[in-house]
């Protein structure tokens, strides 16, 4: 026996090389981690449990029969994070460049596997060069496998993917279709088609940075939804955002005991808004003052920054919040914006987390572009996505809602749970100016002083109409609050609204607009 153990250790010693130093040293030499290493710096220190340590390929085509791949390019296994379970998997770069075989999927597929029959969270950090070119269409299936597998696993277990190396050809879909994308700058990139094939095939001269780098992808595609400038702050971002995630789709968040008190006034909300209803502000000072310790976590900081999408705590418990940036185009939605939230709903709807919505919207930005690039069907995601939404929702109105964007931002009409308004609100289908210029357009032709007018006129309708008070006198907004209540308001209703139970009728599944 305790020569079998000798050979045991002598293998495991093998795997646990992964490429040898000369591969590791190169590694480190570019800032990256090994896989290994990885996982240490993710998971509670020594709660890693490897699985699958001695498969290896089968490919005997191209020279691979002599080829050895240690651990098959990746390391699989659980562990915890915070002392809840989690699966995980990273590619190993210094074996084949971290290349996707059969056998490297099938061990990925395995963790997916058992990360839904446990219901805990599915990690997989990607360094690949993509697919393994000598294994052919074996390569292929195991991607399909892999894709497969994140969509059956979509809403059942929350699915991470982090970026740390390069993610190309079919390789990026998978990262597509979890549910949040971390990228680590510099040495992170995704792309369909690499710089050499561009240049081959339109001429265009791009590094592999600027087509698919972290900057790229979570600024201007929106397909990263963080980026962080190390590995270290990269693997913690990871650990945040799982503190506020349950572990499935039947489990809720942790109750985390900020010690923040949940009926505390702020006297200094109402100080945020400026008296002037064209003045920006910052909503994230909003949200800032009335979450749990003043703490959240934005979800793509950098991308469609007209919106704010973000996690945070009431009371201890999560919550998603969206709402409209006024500092950025005025708060208006978009294309990105309604994408970026309407995703953003359907994600916490799916793992039980109540969503707070914060308003402040003149409408629908305007403009050829917008109309030709299809705001239409991009803008009904956000109405389907709160529309069928069945988590707690509840929604302020800090000040204009106007038309349709009132009505898309989580108004009464679309299943708001609890809304309220600030005094500051102004909810009308449209602004004072422009429905000033219409409806009194005569009185004002015809005025001797039609400036004076004019003003005159849309003060009277600011008066009658641009407030909260005919929403209120119609039942669509529950009550019109001190702003200094607002995190106790909020905070009693998110406690009353627990018990909801709501049922969509009988379906397979509803058809997004696409």
């Amino acid at each position: 026996m305790e020569e079998k153990i000798k050979l045991l250790e002598q293998r495991r010693a093998k795997v646990l090389a992964g490429g040898g130093p000369k591969r590791v040293a190169a590694q480190h030499a570019k800032g990256k981690k090994t896989a290994r290493e990885r996982i240490e710096a993710l998971l509670d220190k020594s709660s890693f449990v490897e699985l699958d340590a001695f498969v290896e390929h089968r490919s005997t085509d191209l020279g691979m029969a002599e080829v050895e791949a240690p651990g098959e390019g990746v390391v699989i296994g659980y562990g915890t994070i915070d002392g809840r379970t989690v699966y995980v998997f990273a590619q190993d770069f210094t074996v084949i460049g971290g290349s996707l075989g059969e056998m490297h999927a099938a061990k990925i597929c395995k963790a997916m596997d058992m990360a839904v029959k446990v219901g805990c969270p599915c990690i997989g950090i990607n360094d690949s060069g993509g697919a393994r070119i000598q294994e052919g269409v074996d390569a292929l299936s195991g991607y399909g496998d892999i894709f497969y597998r994140n969509t059956l696993s979509s809403g059942v277990v929350p699915q991470i993917s982090v970026i740390m190396g390069p993610c190309a050809g079919g390789a990026v879909y998978s990262p597509a279709l979890t549910d949040f994308v971390f990228m680590t700058e510099g040495t992170a990139n995704m792309f369909i088609t690499g710089p050499q094939v561009i240049k081959a095939v339109t001429g265009e001269d791009v590094s592999a940075e600027d087509l698919g780098g972290a900057r790229v992808h979570t600024e201007v595609s929106g397909v990263a939804h963080f980026k962080f400038k190390d590995e270290d702050s990269t693997l913690t971002a990871v650990r945040k955002l799982l503190s506020y995630l349950p572990q499935n789709n039947i489990e809720d968040a942790p109750l985390v005991n900020s010690g923040d008190d949940p009926f505390r006034a702020d006297p200094e909300l109402a100080g945020i808004i400026p008296d002037s209803s064209n003045k920006p502000y910052d909503v994230r000072r909003v949200i800032q003052r009335v979450v749990d310790s003043g703490d959240f976590f934005e979800v793509q900081p950098d991308y469609a920054k007209n919106m704010v999408t973000c996690f945070a705590r009431l009371a201890g418990r999560s919550v998603g919040i969206i709402a409209n940036q006024p500092a950025v185009l005025a708060g208006v939605l978009d294309i990105n914006a309604s994408d970026k939230a309407s995703r953003f709903i359907r994600f916490c709807d799916s793992f039980n987390i109540p969503l707070l919505t914060f308003s402040d919207t003149a409408g629908y930005l305007p403009g050829v572009g917008q109309e030709h690039g299809g705001v239409i069907r991009h803008g009904a995601k956000l109405l389907y996505a709160y529309s069928e939404a069945t988590v707690p929702k509840m929604t302020v109105i800090l000040r204009k809602a106007y038309g349709g964007a009132y009505i898309a931002m989580c108004s009464r009409h679309l299943g708001a749970d609890q809304v309220f308004a600030w005094p500051s609100a102004e909810i009308a289908v449209m602004g004072p100016d422009g429905a000033a210029n219409i409806i009194f357009k005569k009185e004002i032709e015809e005025a001797a002083d039609p400036v004076a007018a004019r003003k005159e006129k849309i003060e009277e309708y600011k008066k009658n109409f641009a407030n909260p008070y005919k929403a209120a006198l119609r039942g669509y907004v529950d009550d019109v609050i001190d702003p200094s209540q607002t995190r106790a308001r909020l905070c009693a209703a998110l406690s009353m609204l627990l018990g909801k139970r709501q049922t969509l009728p009988a379906r397979k599944h509803g058809n997004i607009p696409s």
